[in-house]
């Protein structure tokens, strides 16, 4: 029998995917830049300046080495082939008998892949906008019993979190475009890989069976791990590559497991049609056990967290954010996917562990941050903590006094939090990229006397840190806490709520400790000259950078403003979030 496909339904992924297609063809018919091409006739250069030295230096070697193939070290602390090499190798001639400059090729593969994911993102809205649910790869009618079920469903709630992700990944792509301004990461499978990872964020909301969910979720994860390990010579990255390669892997099997049985207890994938009996063997039980396990390692909620601060800190900065928002999102999707829709009458079964690996999370999530002295590490483990967060309304589904698919209130209290530290902590990693490409080791000490070298960006930073800890003028994170502080009280779960209490003081002091340090004069050494400084930022870019130089910050202030002003939005106008919020159950 021939199956009709709605391609109106499946529009934002297809967008995604054909972009990813044209992405390929444009890379590999492009003209590859000099810098490529000396690269694959030379060995790997070791950096020999320090890691902290200023913009302004690099800017001095590369004007001393303008007339050699000397490689020079990149504002970032790593090697680079020196500017005359680049000139030296032959130049591509374009249609008009003009050149093409090296970034040409990587500025057209970021704009495409920006476009298509914006135009997925106006799909996505105008589907809401339409309000009518859709679904395609239907079972056919006659074949099953009642309204035939559907594999991929476009309802409220899976156009929220495509929403989410698609706008997380227009930051990302931005983050992106400044990442791969150095030449040292293949921009054609860089892009692919993101658009392909987009693809599965965005199809995996709108799964409605077993077999679907797991392959957008794998679809989601593998390109992260190659994203990850694209950056080559670089043995932290390659560390960081293995270690989310492996979780990956161990997660689909447990995952992968526990679907196996759910079928085999259920007797069939459809999420609607999921129904665990009551007199269920323990097999119901140790199902459901796996694939929470296989989602918390998406998530990285505890005891399945290990991974998630040596992989943060060894990925490019536009990776970890993809992990932090887009990533994490994707998984939580799936996980009230699983709890909400398949098994809303099981809540017995997996309430009470739910709320565990919930109070864990979050306080093993803060009590590590406590310790960290690098940016992009706090920022890791902060987002354990938050996932612990997120993860906790869930943890009071059994005592909410009524069945999960009847009340809105349990499951919408994670997606708001979700939506409301999206934006907080996609500000916070645009500011952290922002200041790590002028040198340094990313370090918070790195930061202190931010706000007297580029104001804007301290006061951007520190909002977004304020806003994680939840307090005024930040009062998005505010806002958030207390939609799931109101579902715990609602829901029975008081010590659940007293221990969100007690890691929310915990929290405090790092965000605020941070957002200090932006405020306190840097201490000057003796050899430092008076107008040097340890960290250079976008404000450096006015001052003593290239035209080059402040072309490529463009893309990343853009996603600072733009992050940052979504986040002062939901401070202003929550109200904005909660209409945003889908009705339960959603159509499956």
């Amino acid at each position: 029998m021939i199956q009709s496909i709605d391609y109106a339904t499946i529009a934002a992924p297809l967008i995604l995917a054909l972009t990813a297609g044209i992405v390929l063809l444009l890379d590999a018919f492009l003209p590859a830049p000099p810098a490529a091409r000396l690269e694959r006739g030379r060995t790997p250069v070791t950096a020999a300046a320090p890691a902290a030295a200023s913009v302004g230096a690099a800017e001095t070697a590369r004007a001393r080495n303008a007339g050699g193939a000397t490689p020079i070290e990149d504002a970032d602390g790593a090697a680079a082939p020196a500017e005359g090499a680049s000139r030296a190798a032959p130049q591509t001639g374009t249609a008009g008998g003009a050149t093409r400059s090296p970034g040409t090729g990587r500025t057209l593969l970021g704009l495409v892949t920006l476009a298509g994911v914006v135009a997925a993102l106006g799909v996505v809205v105008a589907q809401a906008a339409a309000g009518t649910p859709r679904g395609t790869f239907c079972v056919p009618e006659g074949l099953a019993a009642g309204t035939p079920p559907c594999s991929f469903v476009i309802d409220p709630f899976s156009l929220v979190i495509a929403g989410l992700v698609l706008a997380a990944g227009v930051v990302v792509v931005l983050l992106s475009m400044t990442e791969l301004a150095t030449g040292r990461i293949p921009v054609g499978e860089w892009y692919f890989l993101l658009l392909c990872t987009l693809v599965g964020a965005v199809a995996l909301p709108a799964s409605r069976d077993l077999v679907m969910l797991v392959v957008a979720l794998e679809l989601v994860s593998l390109p992260v791990f190659a994203l990850t390990a694209l950056k080559r010579y670089d043995g932290r990255t390659s560390e960081a590559a293995l270690k989310l390669f492996l979780i990956s892997v161990v997660s689909t099997a447990v995952t992968l497991f526990g679907v196996s049985l759910l079928y085999g207890v259920t007797g069939t994938v459809y999420l609607d049609r999921l129904v665990i009996p009551e007199d269920a063997p323990p097999v119901a039980a140790a199902a459901i056990a796996l694939l929470l396990a296989g989602f918390a390692f998406k998530v990285a909620a505890v005891p399945f967290h290990s991974w998630a601060g040596d992989v943060y800190q060894g990925a490019p900065v536009p990776v970890a954010a993809l992990l932090s928002v887009v990533s994490k999102a994707s998984g939580f999707a799936g996980l009230i996917l699983l709890l909400v829709v398949a098994l809303p009458e099981s809540t017995e079964l997996w309430s009470a562990p739910v709320a565990v690996l919930a109070a864990l999370t979050m306080t093993v999530g803060n009590l590590l941050a406590l310790r960290q002295r690098h940016a992009v590490r706090l920022l890791a483990w902060s987002s354990v903590a938050q996932s612990g967060y997120i993860l906790a309304p869930l943890g009071v589904a059994g005592g909410a006094g009524a069945a999960l698919g009847a009340d809105p209130g349990v499951a919408n209290a994670a997606i708001a939090y979700l939506l409301f530290y999206a934006a907080m902590n996609l500000g916070a990693f645009s500011v952290v990229m922002l200041v790590s490409r002028r040198g340094g080791r990313n370090e918070l000490d790195d930061y202190r006397g931010l706000a007297f070298r580029d104001a804007p960006a301290a006061l951007a930073l520190g909002f977004c840190l304020i806003c994680l800890a939840g307090l005024p003028p930040g009062l998005a994170g505010m806002f958030a806490k207390i939609v799931v502080f109101r579902e715990l009280v609602d829901g029975g779960g008081a010590v659940l709520a007293l221990v969100m209490a007690v890691n929310t003081v915990i929290g405090l002091y790092y965000y605020i400790a941070w957002t200090a340090r932006l405020f306190t004069p840097a201490e000057r050494t003796a050899a430092e000259p008076s107008g040097a400084s340890t960290a250079g930022t976008v404000g450096r870019a006015g001052a003593g950078a290239t035209g080059s130089g402040a072309r490529r910050a463009l893309p990343v202030t853009l996603a600072v403003v733009a992050a940052v002003a979504v986040a002062v939005v939901f401070s202003v106008a929550p109200q904005a979030v909660f209409a945003l919020l889908p009705a339960w159950p959603p159509s499956g």
